[in-house]
């Protein structure tokens, strides 16, 4: 009987390891804004990149991004503005510890902030 309670309490215990291993959240997403050094038609450029700091990918990826402008266009395969939101990499998978990169050109940078993703962990 003891040996049984003990095997039940592994597995349990194993479970709740392996679930607190693959949770995500918008806290993952990590994002940095550097300027470049470039200026275009007097206003400087800035690369952001966008990392997935979690062991799941997370796809349909949206940040706020109320007010953003730039001279330079973005590519919207990589940043479709949506409005008040922008869809990364239009709404595909960014893997574990994997980054996306862009570029824009504005006076000042702009804060990009997560507001939504979807986790999927193997």
């Amino acid at each position: 009987m003891a040996a049984t309670f003990k095997y039940i309490i592994s597995i349990l215990f194993l479970n709740l390891i392996m679930k607190g291993s693959c949770y995500c959240n918008l806290n993952n997403i990590n994002i940095g804004t550097t300027r470049s050094g470039r200026q275009i038609q007097g206003k400087p450029e800035w690369n952001v990149v966008v990392k997935n700091n979690c062991n799941c990918t997370q796809s349909q990826i949206r940040l706020n991004c109320k007010g953003f402008q730039t001279l330079e266009n973005v590519s919207p395969s990589i940043l479709s503005v949506q409005g008040d939101i922008c869809l990364l990499i239009n709404g595909n998978p960014l893997n574990p510890f994997t980054t996306v990169s862009f570029s824009y050109v504005w006076d000042l940078p702009f804060a990009f902030i997560p507001s939504t993703s979807h986790t999927t962990c193997s």
